[in-house]
C-alpha cells in the first residue's frame, strides 16, 4: 500500500531532483523509495563510507600515549566559558 508523504526542501533542490529523475526515466518518488530502502538496509557503523579526503587525512596528527582527549576538551569547555 502506497502512502503518501510530504517533503518541504528549496526550490533549487527540487528543481534539481526533477531534472535527474527524468534523465533517468524514474519518478522522485521512486527515487525517494530507493534512498529510504538503501540506507535502511545499512548498518550504519559496519557500512560507513568514509570519504577518500578523510582518508587521506588520516595519522597525519601523531599524539603521545598518555594524551587525554576528554582532559583536554574538558579544558577547552572551561577556559572557554570561563574567560
Amino acid at each position: 500500500m502506497d502512502t503518501k508523504l510530504t517533503l518541504k526542501l528549496n526550490k533549487r533542490s527540487i528543481e534539481r531532483a526533477k531534472k535527474y529523475a527524468k534523465k533517468n526515466k524514474q519518478s522522485l518518488s521512486s527515487m525517494v523509495e530507493n534512498y529510504f530502502n538503501m540506507i535502511s538496509d545499512k548498518d550504519p557503523v559496519n557500512d560507513l563510507e568514509i570519504s577518500q579526503n578523510v582518508l587521506e587525512l588520516s595519522g597525519i596528527i601523531k599524539l603521545s600515549g598518555n594524551f587525554n582527549l576528554k582532559q583536554m576538551y574538558g579544558k577547552h569547555l572551561e577556559d572557554k566559558y570561563t574567560k
